[in-house]
């Protein structure tokens, strides 16, 4: 094995930069051809405070788009009906994913026993899951506030509205936003 030790490696052509084994450090930057690896060992901190980083992927929000509804919403049948809670996005790339977050401010079901309500997303008109659900054998009426998360693959660059929908569980009737707003959170993320 050899070893060459220096205190300075100056580029031999002007703007060309300076490679080692494929690697090339130039104008302060260091460029690493397609399909290598930058590795930083095991208990190495790679430190990036004040930096600029580009080109990294998967993760990032690209968008956040927020609604809300406070008008209330009322049903009494095992169908679901809309709470009025909608939001829309657009995502970027077919690849992305929707973070749908939020919940249903005061949901009460009363008039019967055991009270309860199921709330689920929908998107484009169609439900894509039961976000949330409650009931209480022993009681006539029961409110809560629901929340709901979902992380959703549209595999779509169109307009997509996300809208929260509820029935009943048991009871007789059940009724969304009696006591303040509704919130719902949309955020695409990066695939």
């Amino acid at each position: 094995m050899s070893e060459v030790k220096v205190d300075t490696i100056s580029e031999r052509t002007a703007a060309s930069g300076v490679a080692v084994d494929g690697v090339t450090i130039k104008d302060s930057g260091l460029t690493i051809p397609s399909g290598g690896t930058l590795t930083v060992a095991s208990g190495a901190t790679l430190n990036v405070t004040g930096a600029t980083l580009t080109g990294l992927s998967a993760g990032k929000v690209l968008q956040v788009v927020q609604g809300t509804h406070s008008s209330v919403a009322s049903t009494t049948g095992t169908v679901y009906v809309t709470t009025g809670l909608s939001a829309s996005i657009t995502p970027s790339s077919t690849s992305n994913k929707v973070l749908v977050t939020g919940y249903i401010n005061s949901l009460y079901a009363y008039g019967g026993s055991p009270a309860g309500a199921y709330i689920a997303i929908y998107r484009g008109g169609s439900s894509i899951v039961t976000a949330g659900w409650f009931y209480s054998a022993s009681t006539t009426a029961m409110s809560v506030s629901m929340p709901f998360n979902h992380l959703d693959s549209p595999s779509s660059t169109s307009s997509l509205t996300y809208e929260i929908y509820m029935k009943k569980h048991s009871g007789s009737t059940v009724v969304a936003q009696d006591q303040g707003p509704s919130s719902i959170t949309l955020m695409e993320i990066e695939a």
